[in-house]
């Protein structure tokens, strides 16, 4: 089999937090958020190498909290992202080895994700060809016009917020976003461009502690979750 490698787009603005410093360099408890989103990509032994994508301007800064004492063995490179996160997804996916059979695309600011849950992705990814983890939504969703006036209440057992990591075969990540690329379209996440193909995506139950650090709220939770499993 061919590696598996992880890209982890980290160029975010972070506007939503309200900081001078951009979410993933934040601290959280002992170390930036990213630290923790990369040293639990790092304990999982089905990944080979990870390519990290950040801010134009950023890859010294990142390269060096990766120097400082941190045991990161499996980083690959550190890349410059884009004006969009599939422009920053499509650099580091052009920075990936010819021998990568599947590629993990994980959140920068997702620092609770744990390796068991990664492993499981890649397991269905390897009988799907695209897998991603989410969460059965707890609350009620309203679809609302422009004026904020509901227009339909979908039912909430076919609804799930999906989260990354999202694993896929390289070949078909690369032909997602190349026909993006070619049809103008933009996605929020990898999925909906393979979604676009007409290929399967597989959802794989999740945790709700696996977070996305988005407002000040985020790492407060975060770091009670930590908290937590130290205990």
């Amino acid at each position: 089999m061919g590696k598996v490698i992880a890209i982890v787009p980290a160029a975010g603005s972070g506007s939503r937090m309200g900081s001078t410093v951009k979410k993933q360099y934040l601290q959280l408890v002992d170390k930036p958020v990213i630290m923790h989103t990369l040293a639990a990509l790092e304990q999982c032994p089905e990944i080979d190498g990870i390519v990290i994508v950040v801010g134009p301007g950023e890859v010294a800064l990142c390269q060096e909290m990766i120097d400082q004492g941190n045991a990161l063995s499996k980083i690959m490179a550190v890349v410059p992202g884009g004006d969009h996160r599939q422009t920053s997804v499509y650099n580091g996916l052009c920075a990936l080895p010819q021998d990568t059979e599947l590629v993990l695309i994980h959140d920068g600011a997702r620092p609770l994700i744990r390796p068991e849950e990664i492993a499981e992705v890649i397991r269905v990814t390897r009988e799907i060809g695209a897998a991603a983890l989410a969460v059965p939504l707890k609350d009620t969703i309203k679809v609302v016009d422009e004026r904020g006036i509901v227009m339909a209440t979908p039912r909430r057992e076919t609804l799930w917020a999906v989260q990354t990591p999202q694993v896929f075969r390289f070949s078909l990540i690369m032909q997602a976003h190349r026909r993006a690329l070619d049809t103008g379209m933009l996605a929020t996440d990898d999925c909906a461009l393979i979604e676009a193909l007409g290929s399967p995506v597989q959802l794989v139950a999740g945790s709700y502690e696996n977070l996305k650090i988005t407002t000040p709220e985020d790492l407060v939770l975060a770091e009670a979750f930590i908290k937590r499993r130290k205990n």
